[in-house]
């Protein structure tokens, strides 16, 4: 279950209900701030600064102490909900002014953000002291992208398997500092080949039915014996040997809300999940974007806006996409910079500049694809209009670098291969 039993897993002992699985007592120590903190202190672990914040003048002063960026939210919150980065004082007396509106009940937790960081989410099945990694996942977004609106992929593809096999030991370790009987999901954050914990899990996450999809296992099954038993018996358990690639994507439901921004952060939007399977990684991503009911374009005009410190890792996406016959449209800095490497790119105003801009553009049919990747408040304001457009208008939206690179290589993988579809029974020969 999710993080509802979680919280009646100690009411219930208390009333003399026997708890099958990892104890209350440990599901305590995972959840609690300060204990978690010191378990992983223990074990010499790393994890982001972080802090606890009971009125708002704390919530600045840590906030100051930990140096920004940082990302802040109430404790024990569900599905991001109210949780912000912010860069500024400024933005983090916006986001002050916010709370008081909304009554968010204190205390505000406070942690150090890691740009660019690689997010990573591991499963695993314990007894306390036999572990055995369900999988070891990729996000596709960087961290700050909440992890259930995030692709990822199983197996990871730009993580080395060194980094993957320390992943698997840390997670073998707090498996047995917090005496797990069944599902574990921690959710680690990779920055300059450090390893950072973000959360640990004691309970099956989300992404268990897609791993179990992904590796031919029921993995909710072995863990529900284990939870009864109290004992993992690897000899029991068979696992295939796969040679594909899997990727989950995320679900989003502004096709319903066309009032809502599409802008992808760290309060989670999606609705559901679906997966993609193939031998490549560009087909199974392009399969996955199907399957949540979006199709990368095989021809046509990209618009691209990006920030300022995305502008570098643009150009070779953007290269191969003008390789593929594609045609590009940017605001005059990302123009610029596209320029500068050699890709021929076209103009195209702001919505506030004159017209045509790029709304008028979508309504007549002329975009296949937009990237939008604004950063400061003012672009996330003058964007939302775009990317509100693009939703009505059903066209590809990516609003992150990571999303643009992985739709490349999927437009890529789908020129140059045909798309060929197994089931599950055929991956696994059942």
């Amino acid at each position: 279950g999710g993080q509802t039993p979680l919280k009646l897993a100690r009411q219930l002992e208390e009333c003399g209900v026997q708890i099958l699985g990892t104890s209350p007592h440990s599901i305590d120590l995972a959840e609690d701030r300060k204990n978690f903190k010191e378990l992983l202190n223990r074990f010499g672990f790393l994890q982001p600064k972080n802090d606890i914040a009971y009125n708002m003048d704390e919530v600045i002063e840590k906030a100051e102490m930990i140096g920004y960026p940082v990302v802040v939210r109430p404790s024990y919150v569900l599905g991001g909900r109210a949780m912000e980065i912010v860069y500024t004082p400024e933005q983090l007396s916006v986001y002050l002014e916010k709370a008081a509106k909304s009554q968010i009940d204190f205390p505000i937790l406070i942690d150090q953000f890691l740009q660019e960081a690689c997010e990573m989410d591991v499963d695993a099945v314990s007894d306390g002291k036999e572990t055995l990694i369900c999988g070891v996942m990729e996000h596709i977004e960087e961290a700050g992208i909440h992890s259930g609106d995030s692709a990822c992929v199983l197996p990871p593809i730009t993580i080395s398997p060194k980094v993957c096999k320390e992943l698997e030991c840390q997670t073998a370790r707090m498996a047995e500092a917090l005496k797990v009987q069944g599902l574990l999901n921690i959710q680690f954050a990779i920055k300059d080949d450090k390893i950072f914990f973000i959360e640990a899990n004691p309970r099956g996450s989300r992404t268990i039915p897609f791993v179990s999809k992904a590796t031919g296992v029921e993995w909710a099954k072995i863990a529900t014996k284990v939870m009864v038993t109290k004992r993992l018996d690897r000899s029991t358990i068979t696992i295939p040997v796969v040679n594909h690639v899997s990727v989950k994507e995320a679900v989003l439901p502004f096709g319903k809300f066309p009032q809502e921004d599409a802008l992808l952060g760290p309060e989670m939007k999606s609705t559901g999940e679906v997966m993609g399977v193939d031998s490549h990684f560009g087909t199974a991503f392009a399969k996955s974007q199907m399957a949540a009911n979006l199709i990368l374009p095989s021809h046509g005009t990209v618009f691209i806006s990006v920030n300022k410190n995305s502008k570098s890792k643009i150009i070779k996406p953007m290269k191969t996409l003008v390789q593929l016959g594609f045609k590009i449209l940017a605001t005059e800095g990302t123009r610029l910079t596209l320029l500068e490497h050699d890709i021929q790119t076209d103009f195209i105003h702001k919505l506030d500049e004159g017209r045509p801009n790029l709304v008028d553009y979508v309504i007549n049919g002329d975009i296949a694809l937009i990237i939008n990747t604004p950063s400061t408040q003012r672009s996330i304001d003058d964007g939302k209009y775009i990317r509100q457009t693009a939703i009505r208008h059903n066209v590809p939206l990516f609003t992150t670098v990571q999303g643009l690179i992985a739709a490349v290589s999927g437009i890529e993988s789908l020129a140059n291969n045909d798309l060929q579809v197994s089931s599950l029974q055929e991956l696994f020969n059942l």
